[in-house]
């Protein structure tokens, strides 16, 4: 349902021309009603008129109520929607079976080879204070069993967030669970760290507006270790 109302929302323009047009040709037929209404002589012409007339305006009234729905839904609905579309996607189960496959001498082959992602000597990327942070685990520490994530989303527009995995070496992202609530150095959420392989991997926090703009993610170096 989120998406049709983000349709309705991207294609407003389109939509007041489409039903000020109708409109047009509504009160155009309410007009040419009410004058065959006033001007008729017999009662019988007289009580068509005026059903011609009523039912002329009561699409006059439609095209009103649909202009204020479209306006009530672009403006207020749809900016409030927490992204639900990415929010609703299985995500537990796409972590199970991509990571398991990843042995820990493959992980630390993966390490040795060209990766995709990028992290800073301190094995932080992309991270930005009180905006978007992944406070814990810390870079580089161990994560064992279930970890307890804790950073801060903080951002303008805010829709929702997500953290997710991926081993090094790999682009390919498992997303381990989202939110749609604003934290400040405070719980993002839990990682059962116990689905991996042994090794390392890179954790990312990604923010998404609520335009649907994904902004630059928080990327931290972790190891599991169990």
């Amino acid at each position: 349902m989120s998406s049709f109302y983000r349709s309705l929302a991207a294609y407003e323009p389109l939509i007041y021309i489409a039903l000020a047009i109708w409109g047009l040709f509504v009160l155009r037929s309410m007009f040419r009603n009410w004058l065959d209404w006033r001007n008729s002589v017999f009662g019988l012409e007289r009580e068509f008129s005026l059903r011609r007339l009523v039912r002329s305006t009561a699409l006059g009234l439609l095209v009103l109520g649909l202009i204020f729905a479209e306006f009530f839904l672009a403006t207020f609905v749809v900016p409030s929607l927490p992204g639900l579309d990415a929010l609703a996607t299985p995500t537990l189960n796409l972590l199970v079976t991509p990571a398991n496959t990843l042995l820990p001498d493959a992980a630390t082959q993966a390490a040795l080879s060209p990766a995709t992602q990028v992290a800073a000597p301190n094995g932080m990327s992309g991270c930005v204070p009180d905006e978007i942070m992944i406070e814990s685990p810390k870079p580089g520490g161990p994560a064992t069993g279930t970890v307890t994530l804790n950073g801060t989303v903080n951002v303008p527009n805010f829709g929702f967030y997500k953290y997710e995995v991926s081993a090094m070496g790999s682009n390919l992202w498992a997303t381990i669970a989202a939110g749609d609530t604003l934290v400040k150095q405070s719980r993002l959420g839990d990682w059962d760290t116990t689905t991996l392989a042994n090794g390392d991997y890179f954790l990312q926090l990604v923010v998404v507006d609520n335009a649907g703009k994904t902004l630059e993610p928080c990327v931290i170096a972790v190891r599991v270790d169990n």
